[in-house]
Order: structure tokens, then sequence, then C-alpha cells
């Protein structure tokens, strides 16, 4: 069984061969099937990319910005080129289907995209006599080295979000990807290679709690990204503050959809369908809430229905694949749990997917659940099940549904869906939300926006890519100059005055 080990300074590092080496799983999840044993990193091991991150730094920072945006100019084609090879490498790993993997890589180029235009992003501001003979200018530098640690659910996409931008600003970066789909980050790195950036400014450690500990403790790392659930989100940035660290930690979401009388239901029908289910719900923006206002929800549960009786679940390397299994048996049969406890709390068990013909298939397969007549005291609502379960809350009215929205702890994504403009306008001016869809499901901006929620989606200031994630990969330096005539000069105690 091949073993997977890291990306440090420019080589791949196999795992090592000592005794108290320590190994995960990596799993085929439509299979079911181990596939890979990948070598957990020791806090030394990761204490050495890390070393050879802080190396890379000084060259690194001082390369010139044409010179850094050749490399993803580059890069961008090296991704394009290997896209059917990343798609494959995700779908092996984490299960999604191919289109869906696809799509993950195109969202992933978008951003290598931005990260190319880097000499626009890092200008600074220049202001010329601010007062007798001074002129005023800023600039902005990389942190150092930074620590990116991404989740299972996009193992392309998220690193090229966090990795790209924070190389683009003149850092180096330590990437810890998920134990669960580690080998398509050894891939990036290696194509960053030859890409031409220098050993040691991009480096993939895999492991576990012991390896992120390392990296939260280390002086050396200067700032943390982060993207999972929001218990350890929370975690990660205390603990990484307290360090002294900037930290932009990325939590879980409720991401709900509503739906207005007026809307068209046929487009609502297929739009939750869509993201409640696609990728088998394992996105933080997938919507697991619909909010059926004043009356819809019969119809909207007949449609969805309908909808979900022609869904095709099965292995992602087939084509007629529309849904691929979860990532773990453990993570199915949780999700499974929030089905099977519904009706004890007086919810509908619309569609059981649970008891689906599905999850008698090898591997983590689960069928596709609808719950109606859930409130907000049930589990199925509190909980981020990140699997493929829609709840339907019924509410009376716009504002109960507002109301209803901006209660929960989450701040992640909402989606609304009508036909009146004022409406949408009202709820985009009033919804406590960091995205907001209107008759769009899934509002992921594109690469030149920024991504991040509120309230406990969000620990921190910075939101993820785009113009956020430049502010967050440098720190700014004014630089007040004076040049004046020798003549001049005399002594003045005085406190500066800008006049």
């Amino acid at each position: 069984m091949a073993k997977i080990g890291h990306y440090i300074d420019g080589s791949l590092v196999a795992a090592d061969t000592e005794s108290t080496q320590r190994f995960g799983a990596v799993y085929n999840p439509a299979t079911g099937e181990q596939q890979h044993e990948l070598a957990f990193a020791s806090s030394a091991q990761v204490s050495l990319a890390i070393e050879a991150a802080a190396r890379a730094f000084p060259g690194w920072r001082a390369t010139s910005l044409t010179k850094r945006a050749d490399v993803f100019f580059k890069l961008r084609h090296l991704v394009a080129q290997h896209q059917q090879e990343l798609a494959a490498l995700v779908t092996s790993e984490h299960g999604k289907v191919l289109s869906d993997a696809g799509g993950e890589i195109s969202r992933g180029l978008e951003n290598i995209e931005f990260a190319a235009g880097l000499i626009q992003h890092l200008k600074g501001d220049y202001s010329e006599q601010v007062a007798t003979g001074v002129d005023v200018h800023s600039v902005k530098q990389p942190v150092g080295v930074v620590g990116c640690i991404t989740p299972f659910n996009f193992p392309v996409m998220v690193p090229l979000w966090m990795v790209c931008n924070a190389i683009a600003c003149g850092n180096t970066v330590v990437l810890k990807p998920s134990e669960k789909d580690p080998s398509a980050a050894l891939l990036i790195a290696e194509l960053f290679s030859q890409a031409g950036l220098p050993a040691g400014v991009l480096n993939v450690v895999n492991g576990d709690k012991e390896a992120v500990d390392t990296i939260l403790e280390s002086p050396t790392v200067r700032a943390v990204s982060f993207v999972g659930s929001t218990p350890i989100a929370r975690s990660i940035y205390q603990r990484a503050s307290a360090a002294g660290k900037r930290v932009q930690a990325l939590g879980g979401a409720k991401n709900h959809m509503v739906v207005l009388p007026d809307a068209d239901l046929d487009a609502a029908a297929d739009a939750a369908v869509s993201a409640a289910y696609g990728s088998a719900g394992e996105r933080c923006m997938a919507v697991s809430v619909l909010v059926a206002v004043g009356g819809v929800a019969d119809a909207l549960s007949e449609a969805i229905q309908s909808r979900i009786a022609k869904l095709s679940i099965g292995d992602g390397t087939d084509a007629s694949s529309e849904m691929g299994p979860l990532i773990t048996a453990e993570h199915r049969d949780k999700v499974a749990s929030y089905v099977h406890n519904a009706p004890a709390e007086g919810a509908t068990v619309v569609v059981d997917g649970s008891q689906d013909a599905v999850a008698a298939q090898p591997g983590f397969f689960l069928g596709v659940s609808l719950l109606d007549h859930v409130n907000t005291e049930m589990k199925a609502y509190q909980d981020e099940i990140f699997g493929p379960v829609l709840s339907i809350v019924r509410v009376d009215s716009f504002e109960e549904a507002v109301a209803l929205v901006n209660r929960n702890q989450y701040g992640n994504g909402v989606a609304i869906f009508t036909r009146d403009g004022g409406a949408a306008r009202q709820f985009e001016f009033e919804i406590e939300a960091g995205m907001v869809g209107v008759n769009v499901p899934i509002p992921v901006p594109i690469g030149s926006f920024s991504f991040g929620g509120w309230k406990d989606s969000l620990f921190g200031d910075s939101h993820i890519y785009g113009p956020e994630s430049i502010h967050f990969y440098t720190r700014s330096k004014v630089v007040t100059t004076r040049w004046p005539d020798p003549a001049s000069s005399s002594v003045d105690l005085g406190f500066p005055s800008n006049h």
C-alpha cells in the first residue's frame, strides 16, 4: 500500500521508516477500502517545514513583483493542464463526482488569476506636500511565514484560495491539508515548483492535531488561515491570536434559503435540490434550511420530492452519478442520526435517505433526506449537519423569515427567491450574513471579491481570498519623507505639525 509523505523545502519527503512514525488511513469513500497510508508529521518534521519557509522568506520577499506574477501565469497553465488529474485525485479521496471536482478546480483557477494581478493588488498610496517639503507614502509588505490549515471538502479550491494570495504578497507558507484527502495538495506543490516557485516558499505537511499544534505554537509563524468547523475555528482563533498571530478562521454554517410566495417555485425547487444535495451536502455554503413563507411549503415539498426521485447516487467516477458518498463511515452515520431522531422531536420525515437502498452499497453512501415541519429548537435545525439533509421551516411572513435567519448563530450565506425587487433589496439590507444570494442559492463570490461569513461563521476580521486576503497577508507601512534645504536646517523641539 502506497505511503504518502510531505513536501518540504522543494522536495517530496517520504514517510519515516522509524517505529515511532504514526500513520493514518486514506480511504476511497466509494468503495470503503483503504487506498493509502498517510504519514502523520511529527512536531520535529513540521518545524523543519517552518524553518524551510523562514529561510526562503527573505529571498522570496525580495523577488520582483513581475517575477512573482510570472509564477502565477505559469501555474494557471499547469493547473489547467492537470485539471483532470486533480479532479481524479479529489474524487478518489473525497468521493464527490468528477464534474463537481472539476468545478472546484475551476474556482481555484479563478483565484490563481486574481493572484497573478498582484502588481495591482500591492499598490500603495502617495500624498505629495502634506506639509512644506514633506511627502507621505504607504507600502504593503508581507507578514512572513503563514500557516494554512484546510478542510477535506475542497482539497484543491481552498488551498488555492489561501496559498496563492499569501505567496503573491511575498509570504512563505506551510500548508496542512486535511488528512482525509491529502494527495491534491502535494500535486499543487509540485505544480508550483514547475511554475518556478523557489524551494521552501510552499511546504506541505500532512498530519493531525500534533501538526496543527506545532504551527499554532511556533513563534516563526506570523499568521494562520483556517477553514473548518466552528468549534475548531474558535479554538484556533483563540490560541493563535493569544500567541500574537494574525488569524482568519472560517467556521461552520447553517445556510437558509428563503422562498417568498411570489417566487418561481420550479426554479426554487431546482435550486434547493442542487444546493442542498450537491457534493452530498458537504459544502460550507450548502443550503440546509428552506424557509417557506406564506403557505408555499406544500407545493415546494412536492416539487422537491419529485426531483429527489430522479437523482442518481453512485461512484463519482461514473458519469451518470450526480452525487457521491460521504467522506467517512463515521460521518455518514452521524448524518443519518439526524434523520433517525427527527420524528422524536416532532419533525416529519418526508424522504428518508438513510433507509435508501444506496446505503447498502459498499462505501460511505447515504441517500438524500427531506424533513418538514422543522422548528428552531430541533437538533436538525441547530446543528451544522454537513450532509444531504434539507429541512423545511414554515413561517407566515417576510418579517418572520428575516428574524429567524438573524437569530441563528451562524451568518455564512443566505439566499432569497422572489420576483419582488423591493423585498429582495430589503432582505439584502436587513439580513445578517456575509454572503447573500438573490435568486442564487449558493452565493460564493467571484475571485475579485472576498468570501466569508459573520457571527460564528468567522473568527477574525478578514474574509478569505479577494481584496480582504491581500490586507490579511500584508502589513501596511507608512513612510514620511522630507528633503529640506540644508541651509534652512534648525533644531525644533516642538511636536511635529502638518503645516
